[in-house]
């Protein structure tokens, strides 16, 4: 049975051979939006399913395919949709994307998603930067064997989420007149949306958005000790005295809707990082 480290080398060799370039950004992207950066330089576009051993996006409004390409002098590696736990992949499948990216050269780790708010002073389409997370999945990317050529059994979660990287997020925002909500995401593990009493609790913890993502992402990135910002986008807001069902069909008409705005701040975002040497 191959390992962990083989089939990540085995991804890896094929990026390789589609681009030598060394990249700086890895960015994946959620539900519907899939289409948030437009390249100054395109370097390659492939299918998950083209890439040994990667996951494959099931979930409508993710196209599946991962991009190189360029932006203001950084290289960027483009994930149009992602992968979850509740797909039945493991925790370590959807690691093997982050561990890729990192070998590929990529420093930081930009994600967007899409979310339910449980801030009942949020509305639909508003974008929630992600100051910090809980994770209730039940599962962590990094059990196991270690891999040491990545990082340490036990990586600190101090500061998943940068304060001075969330600092030139809130600039942007205000520099474009973008209305941003900050707070913490919750990761449950889905299908199933929350019942009133689990939404009520995930509020009493502490948090103020929940998801079936992101986080399992973030883990696996502090572990390669890549840097991240998150954002969610609220498309819809639970509150549990009066919870309203909706589809999934509602989830990505709000992404869509939202996806301009997004494009502007995560555009601008890119310009201004100052990649670390």
């Amino acid at each position: 049975m191959m390992t962990i480290t083989a089939k990540i080398k085995k991804s890896f060799q094929k990026l390789r051979k589609l681009s030598n370039v060394v990249y700086d950004i890895a960015f994946v992207t959620g539900s519907g939006l899939g289409n948030l950066l437009t390249f100054q330089e395109n370097h390659f576009d492939v299918p998950y399913d083209d890439i040994p051993y990667f996951p494959v996006s099931t979930v409508e409004g993710h196209q599946g395919r991962l991009l190189g390409g360029s932006l203001f002098g950084k290289n960027v590696l483009l994930f149009q949709g992602r992968f979850h736990l509740y797909e039945g992949y493991s925790p370590q499948d959807l690691a093997l994307p982050i561990r890729v990216a990192r070998l590929m050269g990529a420093k930081y780790l930009f994600i967007t998603s899409a979310s339910g708010g449980l801030d009942t002073g949020f509305k639909p389409g508003d974008i929630m930067l992600i100051r910090d997370h809980i994770n209730l999945t039940g599962k962590n990317p990094l059990v196991g064997e270690n891999l040491e050529q990545f990082g340490p059994r036990f990586p600190d979660m101090t500061e998943a989420y940068p304060n001075n990287l969330r600092s030139i997020v809130k600039e942007v925002a205000k520099d474009f007149e973008i209305e941003l909500k900050e707070g913490v995401y919750v990761a449950v593990h889905g299908p199933s949306l929350e019942t009133p009493a689990e939404t009520r609790f995930l509020r009493l913890i502490g948090a103020d958005a929940v998801g079936m993502s992101t986080v399992p992402e973030v883990i696996s990135a502090v572990h390669c000790r890549m840097k991240v910002i998150a954002m969610a986008v609220i498309c819809n807001v639970n509150d549990y005295t009066n919870m309203k069902p909706i589809s999934f069909e509602e989830v990505l008409k709000v992404s869509q809707m939202v996806t301009p705005i997004l494009s502007k701040l995560w555009t601008e975002i890119i310009r201004r990082l100052r990649i670390n040497g």
